[in-house]
């Protein structure tokens, strides 16, 4: 008896170091910070730094912070991002994440919710997903009027084995901001464009202009209702970009010409051959 109470206070002991080796291990397991959304044309990836450590992570995903769901792709990552874009074919809902820390051996049974957890912000990727550059051309109309042609940037997000454009995903909701200003000016006029193909009027004839064109979806937040600006494009006043039909005209004009010159010299070219023979015959 007296035996067993004196082994008491050793069990005790080892029963509070081992919670304390429990505790402490779990206090220092690295949870992850500096969460945020990075998204370039609904091309989404959630990213967060980490110290170093042999820990992994695994993110989870929920629609309406209730029914959490595991990406395959983002299961024990070693890495500190996890690309998103497939899951969220609902792009017009806000998604939250939660990274989950994990010990790099599972060698036992974790329960789950004392592992260390961190959740991101809220996401809308039709509110937020940043828009790329676009690329233009401008073409001449006539001396006062040029018609911008802008390609319509292509997302991430494929349906039925197409790869959808800004506008597949945006639709009446997409606009374009068209800026121009005469070459060497820095007095600068705006435009805004329903559709893809723009006229811009009133331009001053023998005049040369920059052009920048930018998407613009105005039912955004503030912060967001612009995509990246464009470079700039000039014309040149006195050689303004011709449209198609006028390059077409001018090849056109250039072959006529080139063809009625090669016809006058050849027909020459036999009137002096044929000439020279008559002289010959003549003085034979």
């Amino acid at each position: 008896m007296v035996q067993m109470a004196s082994l008491k206070p050793v069990f005790c002991l080892g029963l509070y170091l081992s919670v304390w080796i429990s505790t402490k291990a779990d206090s220092t397991s690295p949870k992850a910070e500096n969460v945020r959304w990075v998204s370039l044309d609904f091309k989404t990836i959630l990213v967060w730094t980490t110290p170093p450590s042999s820990h992994t992570y695994t993110v989870l995903y929920s629609w309406n912070d209730n029914d959490w769901l595991e990406s395959p792709d983002c299961i024990r990552l070693s890495e500190s991002e996890c690309d998103l874009t497939n899951k969220l074919e609902s792009y017009d809902r806000s998604v939250s994440a939660d990274i989950k820390t994990e010990p790099a051996s599972m060698d036992y049974d974790y329960d789950q919710d004392e592992l260390p957890h961190t959740y991101s912000p809220t996401f809308n990727p039709y509110k937020y997903s940043n828009i790329s550059a676009v690329e233009f051309t401008v073409a001449a109309v006539d001396k006062s009027r040029v018609r911008v042609n802008i390609t319509d940037p292509l997302t991430s997000i494929h349906k039925s084995g197409k790869q959808l454009s800004i506008r597949d995903v945006f639709r009446n909701d997409l606009k374009y901001k068209i800026s121009y200003w005469k070459s060497g000016s820095t007095g600068k006029r705006d435009t805004i464009s329903d559709s893809s193909i723009a006229e811009v009027p009133e331009l001053d004839p023998g005049t040369g202009y920059c052009f920048m064109v930018a998407a613009y979806i105005p039912s955004r937040p503030r912060s967001s209702q612009y995509g990246a600006w464009s470079r700039q494009q000039c014309t040149d006043g006195d050689l303004t970009e011709l449209s198609v039909g006028a390059w077409v005209g001018v090849v056109f004009s250039l072959l006529a010409g080139t063809v009625i010159i090669i016809t006058v010299i050849v027909v020459c070219c036999k009137q002096r051959t044929k000439h020279s023979h008559t002289s010959s015959s003549q003085h034979i």
